[in-house]
């Protein structure tokens, strides 16, 4: 039975989570919040770097036998993957944004790239973009509302349609796309909405499901009994408390 630890600055990760679970239904999950530093697509690089580093050794402290860490935040991954991975021996998966299936899925070749700023502004992204995308247009739209959309959907099931559908538009998303790359691991909480404010013929595309492959491949095994699907319960845990969760969410710090 594997143990998953799974990381986020906030409940976005918990989208990659669901593809986890699904895949590994016998397996142990820990879910870490960094919600005293949400959104980290506001945060400069060095202090993303900081947190990963603390959450690395927090983990080592106070978790037992963890089998692989799922950094689970587009800019935490862009940012810091290859810096965590030099303090640990335990298998990192990071989650990036999806250009290469979204470019290669397109039929009008135009695409966008729905993400924070920190995510679609940094060198790793456009290098996804020049090494997947040549083919294609590929428009970078940027949003940190979003994400506070979806922390308020996830906790409290409530989301303001309007206000919604009025953020996408301030973002002028051209109507020639006919792929939304998700690039943030909070926006496929809301997919459903998102999709309401679109056209019909823009689909939205995430990595959750490429993450949850990427996990089987590592571990080498899966766990899946769709006729009796019953996974564990995860354990949250949170740097910063959370109002009206409905969760139990223990608090911690590994500053």
């Amino acid at each position: 039975m594997s143990h998953i630890l799974v990381f986020d600055s906030g409940i976005g990760g918990t989208s990659v989570l669901s593809h986890l679970r699904y895949r590994f239904q016998n397996s142990t999950f820990s879910y870490v919040m960094d919600n005293a530093f949400l959104p980290y697509g506001l945060q400069p690089q060095e202090l993303i770097k900081l947190r990963i580093k603390g959450l690395i050794v927090w983990q080592e402290q106070y978790l037992s036998n963890v089998d692989m860490i799922v950094i689970a935040c587009n800019t935490a991954s862009t940012y810091a993957l290859e810096e965590a991975r030099k303090h640990t021996q335990i298998p990192i998966i990071g989650v990036v944004p999806a250009i290469k299936p979204a470019a290669y899925s397109s039929q009008t070749k135009h695409i966008a790239l729905l993400a924070t700023p920190a995510t679609s502004n940094n060198t790793y992204t456009q290098k996804l973009i020049h090494d997947f995308a040549g083919g294609c247009k590929v428009e970078i739209l940027h949003s940190t509302e979003l994400v506070r959309i979806a922390e308020h959907f996830y906790w409290h099931s409530t989301l303001d349609q309007a206000a919604l559908c009025e953020e996408l538009k301030l973002l002028h998303i051209p109507y020639s796309i006919d792929r939304l790359v998700l690039g943030c691991t909070h926006f496929p909480l809301i997919a459903d909405n998102i999709k309401e404010c679109l056209p019909d013929h823009i689909e939205l595309v995430d990595s959750g499901k490429a993450i949850a492959n990427r996990a089987v491949s590592l571990l080498g095994k899966q766990e899946i009994n769709i006729e009796k699907a019953q996974p564990k319960e995860v354990k949250f845990y949170a740097t910063a408390p959370v109002l009206d969760s409905k969760e139990e969410v223990a608090l911690i710090s590994f500053s």
